[in-house]
């Protein structure tokens, strides 16, 4: 049997007591549970699973101090910050069970017969969604609480009424067993079936292939490297059955600071950009990594205060070693990029995951000309791109891979501009915001935390929000099926769901 340990991020070494992995008979059995679940929690009333998920938030809370001081030890992120991080998990969780009780996730459709319509009659037509069936989430390494065992994709999958099977990351361990332990015990106290939820640990490649390639789990989601992402849906699409891949991977999240903006408030938008870029170490999938303005007043302001900010930034703990040696591996490639100019690098710090601040800067034409310059690098890095006019900063914008999201800072005089833009970058990416920074994703109703490919693998979903509970969903059309065998909440008065009645809405 493999063994593994928590990792203590301060130092990159291992601590306590050896902890067990598991093998692929433990996948298989944990997918012939899960299977085996599914109808039965599936069709769990809406009040019943609502309450599981709720049970689950209120038994994260009861670990107490223990998830943050592990948490701690093993990501080197600060106190305040897995708190808040804890608070938006157990949020999501109460989030999806209002979700689910409001039921409009059903879309319920009903189309009476109409057997005297001519030419043809119409049948009795009704519509429904259901879950996929079993789903493995892949913990998320930047995020150990709200991107992991209990997080979004576990959170939206169990209000679809899927069962979920995470495959834990090696970066949290001991903090993942905890949420793991919560989970199960909410399992219990509900008397749902021990299949519901299952939680593996070990090596990446061959468990998590194995899991995905498992014949009874339906879909995948994931938050990781491109490269994690596009292994696990060549995977999934080669099995004889393929199966969706909801994967999060890759993103620079361009910010464009308009004229007037930069004229009026260069230099504390300057600072303010180095506030957010060195957030959390940069660890951040919304990181701004590419920053892009056109030549004019302010600019030098902006870069001089951006420099300043950032030279006086602390080397921070970074999640991993190997997280720490790719992103010195990126910055080293930009820094001995000839059509580069490094701008500033924060303080140096001790250690094997301590990340240096840096910030770069380059011209329109030579990011044009090199498509490396426009590779994420997962850190507190940024580069900034300076354009001679609009059709530099539109054909710089045209040329993005996806994204999840892009950001304008704009000034009134900046308006005309601002909507010649905005189609562009809906293109682009799945959230735009303006005079903000998109470090700090709301978990809300209208959020769309996704993009067009690489940043997602389906641009169509968000993995944050109301809306991923889509992901785990399909519909399913019922044609004259007789009142006593269809589901309760597609029968006539039935259920408290919204339903669509003939192309009317009608809510309870």
């Amino acid at each position: 049997m493999t063994e593994f340990h928590s990792v203590t991020a301060e130092t990159g070494l291992p601590e306590g007591d050896a902890i067990p992995g598991n093998s692929l008979s433990d996948v298989q059995a944990a997918c012939a549970a899960a299977d085996e679940a599914f109808d039965s929690y599936r069709a769990t009333d809406d009040e019943s699973r609502a309450a599981f998920l709720e049970k689950i938030a209120e038994e994260i809370l009861a670990l107490g101090d223990e998830l943050i001081v592990t948490a701690m030890r093993e990501s080197g992120l600060p106190r305040a910050r897995l708190e808040g991080e804890r608070g938006r998990t157990v949020g999501q969780l109460r989030l999806f069970a209002n979700v689910v009780r409001l039921g409009q996730w059903k879309s319920i459709r009903i189309d009476p017969a109409q057997p005297d319509r001519q030419p043809l009659p119409r049948p009795d037509l009704r519509l429904r969604m259901i879950p996929l069936g079993p789903v493995a989430v892949f913990g998320a390494s930047n995020f150990p609480l709200a991107f992991s065992t209990a997080g979004g994709d576990t959170a939206s999958a169990l209000a679809a009424g899927c069962p979920v099977i995470v495959k834990a990351h090696t970066a949290h361990l001991r903090t993942g067993l905890l949420i793991a332990s919560a989970i199960t015990k909410a399992v219990e106290a509900c008397g749902l079936p021990k299949g519901v939820f299952a939680h593996l640990i070990g090596p990446g490649n061959e468990l998590g292939s194995a899991l995905v390639q498992d014949p009874r789990i339906a879909a995948v989601g994931f938050t990781g490297s491109r490269s994690g992402g596009i292994a696990l849906m060549k995977l999934a699409q080669a099995r004889p059955v393929p199966i969706p891949v909801y994967a999060e991977m890759s993103s620079i999240n361009p910010v464009v600071i308009m004229p007037e903006a930069l004229k009026a408030r260069g230099e504390a938008l300057g600072a303010a950009f180095i506030g957010s870029l060195t957030m959390g170490a940069g660890q951040f999938c919304t990181n701004p990594g590419l920053l892009l303005a056109i030549e004019g007043d302010g600019i030098d302001a902006f870069a001089t205060a951006a420099t300043a900010a950032l030279e006086t930034a602390e080397a921070q703990t970074m999640l991993t070693t190997g997280i720490c040696s790719a992103y010195n591996k990126g910055t080293d490639a930009l820094a001995g990029n000839a059509a580069v100019t490094t701008l500033a690098r924060g303080k140096e710090g001790n250690g094997t995951t301590k990340g240096q601040a840096a910030l770069f800067q380059t011209t329109a034409a030579a990011f044009l000309a090199d498509e490396a310059l426009g590779a994420e690098v997962f850190g507190a890095s940024s580069l900034i791109i300076r354009c001679k006019d609009e059709a530099e900063l539109r054909a710089v914008l045209n040329g993005l891979e996806g994204q999840l999201t892009a950001t304008i800072h704009m000034d009134e005089g900046d308006t005309a501009l601002a909507q010649r833009l905005l189609p562009l970058l809906e293109r682009k990416v799945g959230r735009i915001l303006a005079n903000g920074w998109p470090t700090g994703v709301e978990v809300s109703h209208t959020m769309v935390h996704g993009g067009p490919f690489p940043a997602t693998s389906d641009s169509r979903t968000t993995s944050v929000g109301s809306l991923a509970i889509d992901r785990f969903l399909r519909p399913v059309s019922y044609q004259n099926i007789a009142p006593a065998i269809l589901p309760a909440d597609l029968r006539d008065g039935g259920g408290k769901a919204p339903r669509m009645i003939d192309g009317v809405l009608h809510t309870n």
